[in-house]
């Protein structure tokens, strides 16, 4: 099969992806050390407190000249407060710093992933689910700012300030208040380790079912004309109930899995500061610590274990952000099937001429569409391709625009073959009329400078009173700044298709293709389309896809395909005088109209 794999598989969430964020930091590497130094600073002033406020409680405890009672706390408390503005002041400098290059890492990689989405075939967007791939997107950036900010501004700064209080109190009391805190540091961790791994699972079911829901979601209301058509609104709302009712007990599972973490976190955090606090009172009533000791003991236990605490559910979000930068930049890692040779160069378009050598086709092995299919459209000649369903007219377009590469044989424009230059330029070389025109949810007016985004408002115009589009907006309200809903959907099939008629024009390539251009039209509309073309064609090359053969008697040349090949070619009249399958299908559809 052609189609890109996007079911990527992350069991193993490694912190291997964090490589792949390093290219976007480093035009900050300024900003970065900024950042470091601040953050070193607010850590030694939060190491601090406690010792000015160890020397209070002393000063304050003891007894002696009442003055230097009062002088000497009313200066420690001055510097108690100093040192806590500074851990503040810091703490937000910090963050002030690194907030812009969280965000334009952000901003780098979120374009990036689009480009590349763009850049992916046909296939892929063919097999895509949109709303499960927008979720994806978006919890890969937001998975990015979670775990710079956090990674570098909490679990780092907190394992440095673990390190610097266990060895104080090493240094300075009783081996066992080091010797508790180091060992429910160790078994905190290592309970949230693991912990973590084994609730990940349930993480992932939620993000699983929540893609699953959106995309069935968008889906849903993405077709709901549909949906109407049918009257399948239950039918709908049901299914998308199930996906809802998955995401519920993935969510359940999930909420009874972080109990069990957040349970035995708080065992650990409990246990150690009451076994601290327990020896720290002994020591007290023995006199072999002061007041002052024991609260700066207690504030050194609470400053460990609160952010430590957070580190539990930094460590688990970080996971959860890891596997969502993994399915992100899997997307970097999906390759086209399409992709420009190592030196093409750009199209030359002076004539416009089309030329198919033996071209050869197929979707998979196992399904075949063109075979050996050769033709040419001369220069500013119009060009019919006509056949039943499935005979392969609409895949000689996608091939023509290289949405798919030939199996075999060359297309040919002006002499250059097409699989040796820049899908840039030869899309620029060709204007499309879709069969199912899709438009932007925007103005009339906009979806047509949408097709050359420069164009003059003059210059739209003029492409609208070509495809005769201006007696309808005329009958509007807004005229053509009226807007025209999701998809178009505010439209007939009709007007669309003659807003995508506009479109192209403006965009004045000399290739134009038609595919099917005028079935969603009425004979009054078709025929003004007709004459379009017709004028059109004769400083164009025009290439047009018709299931209706009336609308293509004018053609300079008829292909017909049978099974993806060409059976009979020429003028309309002479395919007729030939009695052959053009002039079978001339029969069927002229009595269905009669």
């Amino acid at each position: 099969m052609r189609g890109q794999k996007t079911d990527i598989d992350f069991s193993e969430v490694s912190w291997g992806s964090l490589k792949s964020l390093w290219p976007y930091l480093l035009p900050f590497k300024g900003r970065v050390l900024l950042a470091l130094l601040c953050l070193v600073g607010a850590k030694v002033a939060s190491v601090g407190l406690p010792f000015v406020l160890k020397h209070i409680v002393d000063y304050l405890d003891s007894g002696g000249d009442l003055g230097a009672i009062v002088a000497l706390p009313l200066g420690l408390l001055l510097a108690y407060g100093a040192v806590r503005l500074s851990n503040v002041l810091f703490g937000e400098l910090r963050d002030t710093i690194f907030g812009r290059v969280t965000e334009r890492a952000m901003r780098l990689i979120g374009l990036k992933v689009f480009r590349h989405l763009h850049s992916l075939d046909l296939d892929f967007h063919l097999n895509r689910r949109t709303g499960g791939l927008s979720r994806d997107i978006e919890r890969g950036t937001n998975g990015i700012s979670f775990l710079l900010r956090f990674m570098v501004f909490n679990i780092v700064p907190t394992l440095l300030e673990i390190t610097m209080v266990i060895g104080i109190l090493l240094w300075n009391y009783q081996v066992w208040f080091g010797v508790i805190t180091g060992v429910a540091v160790l078994i905190y961790i290592g309970y949230s380790v693991v912990a973590t791994e084994w609730r990940t699972r349930f993480v992932r079911e939620v993000n699983t079912a929540e893609s699953q829901s959106s995309t069935r979601a968008i889906d849903s209301l993405l077709n709901y004309e549909t949906v109407k058509y049918f009257t399948n609104e239950s039918y709908e709302a049901g299914h998308y109930d199930r996906e809802l009712e998955q995401w519920e007990t993935a969510r359940r599972k999930n909420r009874l899995s972080l109990f069990a973490l957040n349970g035995g976190q708080a065992f650990v955090i409990s246990a150690a500061m009451t076994a601290a606090m327990i020896l720290a009172a002994s020591d007290v009533l023995n006199e072999r610590i002061t007041l002052g000791d024991f609260v700066l003991i207690n504030a050194f236990m609470m400053q460990i274990f609160m952010p430590l605490n957070l580190l539990g559910f930094v460590y688990r979000e970080m996971k959860g952000s890891l596997a969502n930068i993994e399915k992100m930049f899997g997307l970097l890692d999906v390759e086209a099937k399409v992709r420009d040779c190592d030196k093409a160069a750009a199209l030359q378009v002076e004539r416009g001429e089309i030329v198919f050598e033996a071209a050869s086709f197929g979707y998979s092995a196992e399904r075949p569409i063109l075979g050996e299919v050769s033709f040419s459209v001369p220069a500013r000649h119009k060009v019919a391709i006509v056949g039943s369903s499935g005979a392969g007219k609409s895949t000689l377009l996608k091939l023509l625009f290289r949405f798919y590469d030939l199996d075999s044989g060359r297309i040919l424009i002006d002499g250059q073959d097409i699989s040796r230059v820049t899908q840039e330029s030869l899309r620029r070389a060709i204007g499309v009329v879709p069969q199912d025109t899709v438009l932007f949810n925007t103005s009339i007016f906009e979806n047509i400078r949408y097709g050359r985004i420069d164009a003059s408002d003059d210059d739209v115009h003029e492409a609208i009173r070509l495809a005769h589009l201006d007696g309808f907006v005329q009958q509007l309200p807004q005229g053509v700044d009226t807007l025209v809903g999701e998809r178009g959907l505010k439209l007939s099939g009709g007007e669309k298709q003659r807003v995508a008629i506009a479109r192209t024009l403006l965009k004045r390539p000399p290739i134009i293709v038609f595919d099917e251009a005028t079935s969603s039209l009425d004979s009054k509309s078709e025929q003004s389309i007709l004459e379009a073309i017709a004028e059109l064609s004769r400083e164009q090359t025009s290439v047009v896809i018709a299931h209706r053969l009336s609308t293509v008697v004018d053609a300079d040349n008829i292909i017909v395909l049978d099974r993806g090949r060409v059976v009979e070619q020429g003028s309309h009249r002479a395919l007729l005088e030939r009695r052959g399958t053009y002039a079978h299908l001339w029969q069927i559809q002229q009595q269905e109209s009669g």
